[in-house]
């Protein structure tokens, strides 16, 4: 294997950075993919009966949603290396922002398809570049800190959540799913400028010439082969609760739009807190067993409401989801950060990130085949519980990085 391309880097110091500029970071993910990704939910079921679509066609939109992923995935590193992480991560934020408003004034499947693939790869800019800041802004500190950051920053997804549910639902009840898009778009706009700040102040590792050879990548991600496969078959499984939740939940327990809220609420909310919960367990487990245990509670939370379809059991689902899924991306990010130089991480997180989107490119649209065609969407929901217990079996196989 050939050797990657010297680079020049600043590495991060030991110097302890304020966390409190991982929570301004945090950003990134609460626009990307809290309101981004995860918001679609909430405007699914409206979208569905105006525009007449099936399960399948509503699940092709997180579809194209997932290949803009991949395609921002793949591009993050590359551009990071010419612009700065600092540079891609706020193009990436403003540019999700953007597209989240145009999707409401989009007037054709075909344009809300691309739309939706602008914000994927979009988000995936602001995600890859704001895992490398963050990753550098957990530097210092005691052992568990860098985990507690990444937590902390992944966190920022539950936040838009949490955000979105209070301001979604009841006005797409009443006004209709146009304007829940608008809302989306603005509140990405303002997620932006709360950035800025900590954008200022945080480390940043800057790479120089690192991505000039493909062997690079490959050479990132060595010793994270296990991984790798777990979070492609994660990013397949998870993403079918995300879209789809709420639609199972209209047709099958009749929530309205304040249960919706507080079920969107609650999931977003554990989100938001899963990191101080997770953080010291992560740091004690060693491979990839904190990739696997987390990836067993989000099983466990994703099929909860088909095996018990109870409004009990539904927050209970929220609160364990909700607490859960997000920590995949923390363990994995987390792992890479142990596994690779401080020079690769931009790189190992984009690779990372990579398999990630291509497992989600398949996950929407194969539960929404499910739906369409067997046991409706409770069928979609529990072939995703399926494919999120081999990732959590597959993570078993991943050895601790030698030192």
């Amino acid at each position: 294997m050939a050797e990657p391309v010297a680079a020049t880097v600043s590495v991060p110091s030991a110097r302890v950075t304020h966390l409190g500029v991982v929570a301004g970071l945090a950003m990134g993910p609460a626009v990307g993919l809290g309101l981004g990704r995860f918001a679609y939910a909430l405007l699914l079921p409206a979208m569905r009966a105006d525009l007449g679509w099936s399960y399948a066609v509503a699940g092709t939109m997180n579809t194209a949603n997932a290949v803009g992923y991949l395609i921002g995935a793949l591009a993050a590193a590359p551009l990071a290396a010419r612009v700065g992480d600092k540079r891609g991560f706020l193009a990436g934020v403003l540019l999700t922002a953007l597209s989240l408003l145009a999707t409401g004034l989009a007037t054709d499947t075909a344009s809300l398809a691309l739309l939706r693939l602008v914000a994927g790869a979009a988000g995936a800019l602001s995600l890859v570049t704001g895992g490398s800041l963050a990753a550098s802004a957990g530097g210092g500190g005691g052992r568990g800190r860098p985990t507690l950051a990444l937590g902390i920053y992944f966190g920022g997804a539950g936040f838009g959540m949490v955000v979105s549910a209070f301001a979604v639902p009841a006005l797409v009840a009443s006004v209709g799913w146009r304007s829940g898009w608008f809302v989306l778009g603005a509140l990405g706009l303002l997620g932006a400028m709360l950035a800025l700040p900590a954008l200022a102040r945080a480390p940043a590792v800057a790479i120089h010439g690192g991505w000039r050879r493909p062997a690079f990548a490959a050479h990132a991600t060595s010793g994270l082969r296990a991984i790798l496969a777990s979070y492609v078959l994660f990013g397949a499984g998870y993403i079918a609760y995300t879209t789809f939740i709420v639609a199972y939940l209209h047709t099958r327990l009749g929530f309205d739009a304040t249960e919706v809220t507080l079920f969107w609420g609650c999931a977003g909310a554990a989100a938001t807190g899963a990191g101080l919960v997770w953080g010291p367990l992560l740091t004690r487990l060693s491979g990839g067993r904190g990739v696997a245990a987390a990836n067993a509670v989000v099983t466990l939370g994703a099929v909860l409401p088909v095996l018990l379809p109870t409004r009990e059991a539904v927050f209970v689902s929220a609160l364990l989801f909700g607490g859960s899924f997000l920590i995949v991306p923390t363990a994995v990010t987390a792992f890479a950060r142990k596994a690779a130089a401080p020079h690769a991480w931009t790189a190992a997180i984009a690779m990372l990130t990579t398999g990630f989107a291509i497992g989600q490119c398949i996950g929407p649209w194969l539960s929404g085949e499910v739906s369409d065609h067997s046991y409706g969407v409770a069928g979609g929901l529990l072939a995703s519980g399926a494919v999120l217990a081999a990732a959590a079996a597959i993570a078993l196989l991943q050895r601790e990085p030698r030192d």
